[in-house]
């Protein structure tokens, strides 16, 4: 595992820069719908953000900017940033096609104050399956804060780290230890929007922060925390137990306890 996790950074990027061309043309992406109305937000995330029109908002690893491009269409001033070439290139001619206003940079997470040349940003938004490419949380949380204008705000929205210490067929055995946060290679043939797929790099090494590391790295870097939100539902089939119920939201079967899903947290810079 050492020799993987020092190579953190290329595996990954090899495995998302392979991926990009899959999920543009995946059903979970559906980007014919996406197209015809360019809105993939969760709707959980659209109350507590609130109005973003006339604000600058940056999106950290924003894949090919579908969630971007989403907070484009209500107004914010926008600007998407991630390590993979192939996404970026995807969002910049999804946003040439769909005519909607938005600068996309490619760029590390950790390189961002310098990419965006210090600028700052009413809102910095992150959300669903970011900070598990992420070795350091506490050096993700000061760049973020970095990236804030006075009285902005992170807001972050991702899935609970305690949702992955349970068993996949039934959810009711801890099967995994909630406290070993990584460095975890893991990976393979596929990906989350098209198992079948045939890839080629699939070694990937990945981090399960715990929500007490996510909430002290924020609060450590001298943001306000607001709100953090838990919610007992997620957006695809992150384990067997799951039921889908209406579009796609997933929850525990009927009278199964619930379990923390999601989390959201919005925290203020003074």
């Amino acid at each position: 595992m050492g020799d993987l996790a020092g190579r953190w950074r290329e595996l990954n990027k090899a495995y998302w820069d392979e991926r990009v061309p899959i999920h543009l043309g995946a059903a979970f992406y559906d980007m014919v719908g996406f197209r015809a109305r360019p809105d993939s937000l969760k709707d959980f995330e659209t109350a507590e953000v609130g109005d973003v029109r006339g604000k600058r908002l940056i999106h950290l690893q924003c894949h090919f900017g579908r969630d971007t491009l989403s907070w484009a269409v209500r107004g914010a001033q926008v600007t998407g940033l991630d390590f993979s070439p192939p996404a970026i290139k995807a969002a910049s001619q999804l946003a040439t096609e769909l005519g909607i206003d938005a600068r996309f940079l490619t760029a590390d997470v950790y390189d961002a104050v310098s990419a965006v040349e210090g600028e700052t940003f009413d809102i910095v938004y992150v959300s669903f399956g970011a900070l598990n490419w992420l070795p350091d949380i506490s050096r993700w949380a000061s760049v973020v804060a970095e990236l804030l204008a006075p009285a902005g705000y992170l807001y972050l929205a991702e899935f609970h780290p305690f949702s992955f210490v349970l068993d996949d067929e039934t959810a009711s055995t801890v099967t995994h230890d909630y406290f070993d946060e990584g460095p975890e290679a893991s990976g393979g043939p596929g990906t989350y929007a098209d198992e079948a797929a045939t890839t080629e790099d699939n070694e990937t090494v990945e981090w399960r922060h715990s929500l007490s590391t996510v909430v002290s790295a924020i609060a450590g870097a001298g943001l306000r925390i607001q709100f953090l939100h838990e919610h007992d539902y997620t957006f695809y089939l992150q384990r067997q137990s799951l039921v889908r119920h209406d579009g796609d939201i997933y929850r525990h079967p009927e009278g199964a306890p619930r379990i923390p899903l999601t989390y959201s947290i919005r925290a203020e810079k003074a």
